[in-house]
């Protein structure tokens, strides 16, 4: 490596200034250059892949990085032991390694404790996680998931949907064995009943799910009928479901056990309802806000009055000023939507919009036609500053081509 073995900033190409982020997207370049598995049999790769690995545990940590700034390598050499890391202690940001080198390199750099899954340390030490499963012990079922769309006068008031969907259940026949009836699960003889095998793979030894038990640790001869070998069954199921009101569009409703069921006394999973709210045609949806639109005629906003406004309670009355402009946007305060937790309501936001009218009388027109010759500039002061504007324009125009 060219960069000095005992400089961890040289190491990952970053300034001593570097930000967390940045000392952690080196790392990941860093790692997809050295690691062993991208230089196989190449004994150099390794070792400056585990110099690097050692530069970033101790830059990502704040503590450990002060103490390497103040005192350098002697500051945090206690901290490992003469071949470099000291794999017996507690990594506080293993976790950050983990999720680099699984994201370069799947399940190798995962953090995952089930069965085949192996941690960065893991491949380092060729020890593996604990928490092993129990192929022949009792499995949890998995959680479901339900997409429901709603109205928004049920998201609004609140209501009870009935909810069908199809989930997995412990196979009556079998009770969850996957074996026929008079005959059992027997160990693997590949893997000895472990659910995985060992590969070494340059200094590393990884893992890996067994290939003749897919990491189950016992065969199948002879499978249940019923189910096939799965131990489970498919099975309809139904729930009415409370919605309560307030809900919109990603609120998630767990309904705990309603998901699949468990096999060997294991625990049943959780349904998981998301609510998809349909538009309406009277009202949109901001949050905790509704937002109306009421249409209003030229005489009403001109000379001021009443309007109607629906609200979540029924009709409101709201008196408008004279000389109202169209796109106005009033707040009528605890008028929007009721909150989930039951402690208030939103607000409602009505804008007024002017409608033309699309048809005139006679008399209509000639009303207009005598008004229109009546006005003063003063009763439309937009159109005056807006033709002050034109006028300015065009001036300015004049003098630049002039």
């Amino acid at each position: 490596m060219a960069a000095d073995d005992n400089d961890y900033y040289k190491i990952l190409g970053v300034e001593r200034n570097a930000s967390q982020d940045d000392i952690k997207k080196a790392y990941r370049k860093f790692a997809m250059k050295w690691h062993p598995d991208r230089n196989p049999g190449d004994k150099s790769a390794e070792e400056t892949f585990k110099k690097g690995s050692e530069a970033y545990e101790v830059l990502s940590d704040p503590a450990k990085r002060q103490r390497y700034d103040q005192f350098g390598p002697d500051g945090v050499k206690s901290q490992f032991g003469p071949g470099g890391f000291n794999f017996d202690r507690d990594f506080t940001h293993a976790a950050d390694l983990n999720d680099i080198l699984s994201q370069i390199f799947g399940s190798m750099g995962g953090g995952s404790r089930r069965r085949g899954g192996a941690s960065f340390f893991d491949l380092f030490t060729g020890g593996m996680g604990g928490g092993e499963e129990n192929p022949e012990g009792p499995q949890d079922g998995a959680d479901l998931r339900y997409d429901l769309e709603i109205d928004l006068e049920e998201a609004l008031f609140g209501a009870t949907k009935k909810i069908d969907f199809q989930s997995d259940k412990e196979c009556p026949d079998c009770h969850g064995s996957g074996a026929a009836a008079g005959t059992k699960r027997e160990t693997c003889r590949q893997c000895g009943g472990s659910g995985y095998v060992t590969a070494r793979q340059a200094f590393f030894q990884i893992r890996q799910p067994c290939p003749v038990c897919r990491g189950e640790g016992t065969i199948i001869r002879s499978p249940c009928r019923t189910c096939s070998g799965t131990g489970r069954v498919r099975d309809k199921a139904g729930i009415s479901l409370h919605i309560p009101a307030g809900v919109e569009t990603g609120t998630h409703l767990r309904v705990a056990g309603r998901g699949e069921g468990g096999v060997r006394g294991g625990r049943p999973g959780d349904l998981h309802v998301v609510i998809h709210v349909r538009e309406n045609a009277l009202f949109e949806r901001n949050g905790d806000s509704l937002l109306v639109t009421v249409p209003i005629p030229p005489d009403v906003a001109a000379l001021g009055g009443d309007v109607e406004v629906p609200t979540i309670d029924g009709v409101a009355k709201l008196r408008l000023a004279p000389g109202t402009q169209s796109g106005k946007v009033f707040r009528l305060r605890g008028k929007g939507c009721p909150l989930m937790n039951g402690r208030g309501y939103g607000d409602l936001l009505v804008r007024v919009q002017v409608e033309v009218p699309e048809w005139l009388s006679s008399a209509q027109k000639k009303a207009l036609e005598a008004f229109r010759a009546a006005h003063e500039d003063r009763s439309y002061p937009q159109i005056k500053i807006y033709r002050d504007r034109m006028a300015a324009f065009a001036k300015a125009r004049e003098d630049r081509v002039s």
